[in-house]
C-alpha cells in the first residue's frame, strides 16, 4: 500500500520532536503567524469559513460534512470523518500569482488534523503540517512560494486512518491575487417567506419554509422566544404540550448577522387521546411481544394477536437525540394504513380487556436514563405516548446495562402521572436477576409497589446458578423453577414474576422448551406438582404467569405455543 511520506503518523512526543527537526532541516518552515503582507494581498481561499456549506471542498469517499457546531467563527466549520483506508481528506484548488509567497493556515479542533499544499511549483513541491488531537480550536501555519509558472495550487485538510473526526474553520491563503478575487464578505440574508405548518400531534408540529440565497442557517422561533437553530428548510418543533396553539417565526442567518423574523404562523398540536384506566391484569397473566418490525415471522397487525394474550407489548420504543427521551415510530412494513389506525388497534384490545404498553429497549434499543434530566425525559415521553396511543404502561428491556437510581426516578414519575392503574413491566435477562445486588434485581425492588410482573427471560443465556446454589442448564423445568425462585426470596411478590421463554425454536438463539415443560414449571411453582429434580420449599399459587418472545413467532408456529400455556396458566390456582 503506498503512503504519502508527508501523512506518516507520528507515534509518540519524542518522534514529534525528530518531524519537526527534519521538517526545519529541509526547508518547511512553521511560521507562528501571519507574516508582513502586501497591500494587495487577501485570502485567495474560497468559503474558507465553510459558511456556503462545502461549496469549493471536494472530500474523499463522502468524509466531509459541514456543521454548525462547534465553529470559530460565523456558523459553519468542516467535519471530516476518517474511515478505514480512508484519511478524510478535503481540498480545493486556489487560484495563485507565479513566483509569490502564501501564508496557508485553519483553525482545527478534533482528531488528528494535519494542513498543506500540493503542486507549489517549488521545492518538492508540498508543504504541510500537521497537530495530534486538540480539544479546543488552534492554529495550524505554514508558507510556501509558488513557481515561475504555477497559477495554482491544491490546498488540504486530512485527519488519519482511524481516528475520531476533526474540525475545521477559517481557511486562509494569503498573498497576491492570482485573478481568482476573493469572497466577498457576507451580507445578512433576506427575511425568509413561504412558513408553514404542517404534521402536528399531541407534542410536535413539523414547519417548512422557502430558502434565503446566501443564508447558512435559520432559527426557529416558538412564541417570539426559544430559537432552535436548523441548517435546512424545515425542521420538527418537539417537546410542545397536548391540544395548545402555538406561533412560529423563522429568520435567516449567516456570518454576517440575522435576518427579521418572518410572517408568524399558527397551529395547534392535537388533543391527547385519554388512555383511561385501562382494565386490570389478570391475576395470572401471558404476556406476548409484538413486532413492531419484520425480522421473517409472521407479520401481524395488533388486531391479530392471539386472544391467550393478556399483556401485549408493543416492540419497541425509539430513543431519540435527548437522553432518556423515547418516541414510537410505527413500521411501514407492519402494513397499517395510518397511525390512526393503529390506535384503534390499541383501543380494541384494550375493550377486549387487554393491557397494552409500549416496551422500551431490546436487543438494538439504547435508552440511556442516568440523570434527573435523563429521568424526567423518559417519565414525560412515555406518559405523552401512553395519551397518543392509548398505551397501559411500558415494558423495560434494556439488554444494554441501566442505572438503579435514575431509572427508578423515571418509573415513579411516570406513575405519578399515570396513576394506579399504570402497567410496569420488565424483562431482564437471567444474569441480570442472580443477586439483590444487580442494577436490574435493585430496580425491581425500588418500584415493588408499582411494579407489575417481572418476566425474565429464560433463554440465551447458557447454565445458571438456581436459589438452592446449584447449577443448572437452561431448557429444563429446573432451570426455570430453581431461578425464578431467586426472585421471590429476594423480595419479589410471587404475583410479580413470569416466566419468559421463546414461542418457538426460531423465537432464540437458544433456550427454547417445549409448551409442557413450561406448564410443568408453572405447577411445581404453584402446587408443588410436574417439578424436577428441583422443588421449591412451599408453593406460591399468586405466581402471575408466562411471558413469550413473540406473538409473531407463535404465530409462525401455528400458535401452538399460546394454544397450550394460554389455557393452562389462566386455569392456574
Amino acid at each position: 500500500m503506498h503512503v504519502d511520506r508527508t501523512t506518516t503518523r507520528p507515534y509518540g512526543r519524542r518522534w514529534l520532536g525528530g518531524a519537526l527537526a527534519l521538517a526545519v532541516g529541509s526547508g518547511l518552515v512553521l511560521v507562528g503567524g501571519a507574516g508582513t503582507a502586501q497591500a494587495a494581498d487577501v485570502n485567495v481561499a474560497k468559503n474558507a469559513g465553510f459558511e456556503n456549506g462545502l461549496v469549493n471542498w471536494a472530500c474523499s469517499a463522502g468524509s466531509g460534512a459541514a456543521v454548525s457546531s462547534p465553529v470559530r467563527t460565523g456558523t459553519g466549520a468542516l467535519k471530516a470523518t476518517p474511515a478505514g483506508l480512508d484519511n478524510a481528506k478535503c481540498v480545493q484548488t486556489v487560484a495563485v500569482k507565479p513566483n509569490s509567497t502564501y501564508t496557508l493556515s485553519a483553525w482545527v479542533q478534533g482528531g488528528y488534523a494535519y494542513l498543506g499544499a500540493n503542486n507549489t511549483g517549488t521545492g518538492s513541491g508540498s508543504v504541510s503540517t500537521w497537530t495530534p488531537d486538540s480539544p479546543s480550536w488552534k492554529q495550524l501555519t505554514t508558507t510556501f512560494t509558488t513557481g515561475a509558472s504555477t497559477t495554482s495550487v491544491e490546498i488540504y485538510t486530512h485527519g488519519w486512518y482511524g481516528t475520531s473526526p476533526y474540525f475545521v474553520d477559517d481557511v486562509s491563503v494569503y498573498g497576491p491575487d492570482g485573478g481568482g478575487g476573493q469572497d466577498p464578505d457576507p451580507v445578512v440574508p433576506a427575511t425568509p417567506a413561504g412558513l408553514a405548518a404542517g404534521t402536528a400531534t399531541t407534542s410536535s408540529v413539523a414547519l417548512s419554509w422557502g430558502a434565503v440565497s446566501g443564508a447558512t442557517s435559520y432559527k426557529v422561533y416558538r412564541d417570539g422566544a426559544n430559537p432552535q437553530t436548523v441548517t435546512g428548510t424545515s425542521t420538527t418543533v418537539t417537546g410542545l404540550t397536548a391540544d395548545t396553539a402555538y406561533q412560529f417565526q423563522v429568520s435567516a442567518a449567516n456570518a454576517a448577522g440575522e435576518s427579521a423574523k418572518s410572517t408568524a404562523v399558527t397551529a395547534r398540536t392535537l388533543k391527547p387521546t385519554d388512555p383511561g384506566p385501562g382494565p386490570a391484569v389478570p391475576k395470572h397473566a401471558v404476556t406476548g411481544y409484538w413486532q413492531n418490525f419484520d425480522n421473517g415471522a409472521a407479520k401481524q397487525k395488533l388486531r391479530d394477536v392471539q386472544a391467550a394474550y393478556d399483556i401485549i407489548a408493543v416492540s419497541f420504543a425509539d430513543s431519540t437525540a435527548t437522553p432518556g427521551q423515547i418516541t414510537f415510530n410505527l413500521d411501514p412494513a407492519v402494513g397499517y394504513a395510518s397511525d390512526a389506525d393503529f390506535k384503534a388497534d390499541v383501543a380494541a384490545k384494550k375493550a377486549a380487556g387487554k393491557s397494552v404498553i409500549i416496551s422500551v429497549g431490546g436487543e438494538k434499543g439504547n435508552v440511556t436514563i442516568n440523570s434527573d434530566a435523563s429521568a424526567t425525559a423518559f417519565a414525560d415521553s412515555a406518559y405523552a405516548l401512553m395519551q397518543e396511543y392509548g398505551f397501559n404502561g411500558v415494558d423495560i428491556d434494556l439488554e444494554h446495562g441501566i442505572n438503579s437510581t435514575y431509572l427508578s426516578k423515571a418509573l415513579r414519575q411516570l406513575s405519578a402521572k399515570a396513576g394506579s392503574s399504570l402497567v410496569i413491566t420488565m424483562a431482564p435477562q437471567t444474569i441480570d436477576m442472580q443477586s439483590t445486588g444487580t442494577e436490574y434485581f435493585k430496580t425491581a425492588l425500588a418500584v415493588k409497589d408499582i411494579l407489575t410482573v417481572v418476566n425474565t427471560q429464560y433463554y440465551n443465556s447458557g447454565s445458571m446458578l438456581g436459589c438452592d446454589g446449584k447449577v443448572y442448564s437452561q431448557g429444563s423445568v429446573d432451570f426455570l423453577t430453581a431461578l425464578a425462585c431467586i426472585q421471590i426470596q429476594g423480595g419479589l411478590a410471587p404475583s410479580q414474576v413470569g416466566l419468559g421463554v421463546p414461542a418457538s425454536t426460531r423465537g432464540a438463539g437458544s433456550g427454547y422448551v417445549d409448551p409442557q415443560i413450561v406448564k410443568n414449571a408453572l405447577d411445581c411453582l404453584t402446587k408443588l406438582t410436574g417439578c424436577g429434580t428441583f422443588k421449591p420449599a412451599q408453593a406460591w399459587p399468586t405466581l402471575r404467569g408466562a411471558m413469550t418472545w413473540s406473538t409473531n413467532w407463535d404465530a409462525t408456529a401455528g400458535n401452538a405455543w399460546s394454544n397450550a400455556v394460554g389455557p393452562h396458566v389462566h386455569n392456574l390456582p
